[in-house]
């Protein structure tokens, strides 16, 4: 990802955003939680900002510190976020902006890698697996094409994405 050129990647981030805005998931659910990309993560701040054009609310994630755990809070700006956990942007602890419903919305989960059965290699600190324990929402994967393998280690409390967006195409993961 670190070598891919600057005008490819922004190729295939656009070509992501435009897949994920067109699913029915995104269509059909009025929350985007999403996390907020670095460099050599597919672009999703240009996701958050369709979805505030189209009216939808957005929650990022922030990383509660000394724990494993994280929160979700909505923001209606990238200009919210600030410097965090890893040096990824998060937003201010805010109790009036904490998503504490996670019965809908879809989230858009990071990975180094996904499979196709739609399970990811994540980053080794267990946050997202955590998170997506307790999430009953659409969870979609959204890497490049590049980054996907025929098949990942997983385990027994490994959930995986119901569907995987690349460049390239779309993969139905869920049985």
């Amino acid at each position: 990802r670190r070598a891919m050129p600057p005008e490819i990647k922004k190729k295939h981030d656009a070509a992501i955003a435009r897949r994920v805005t067109s699913l029915w998931q995104y269509k059909k659910n009025d929350t985007l939680l999403a996390y907020v990309s670095t460099a050599i993560e597919v672009d999703t701040v240009a996701i958050m900002r369709r979805a505030w054009a189209d009216g939808k609310k957005v929650a990022v994630p922030r990383c509660v510190p000394g724990t494993r755990d994280m929160e979700f809070y909505y923001i209606s700006d990238i200009t919210e976020l600030h410097p965090g956990t890893f040096g990824v942007l998060e937003p201010l602890p805010d109790p009036k902006k904490r998503m504490t419903n996670f019965d809908s919305g879809l989230c858009l989960v990071p990975a180094l890698c996904y499979d196709w059965k739609g399970f990811r290699l994540g980053y080794g600190k267990g946050y997202y697996d955590r998170f997506l324990a307790r999430f009953n929402g659409n969870m979609i994967g959204i890497c490049y094409s590049e980054c996907v393998r025929r098949r990942l280690p997983s385990g027994r409390f490994d959930r995986p994405v119901e569907l995987l967006v690349t460049e390239r195409y779309l993969r139905r993961t869920a049985e």
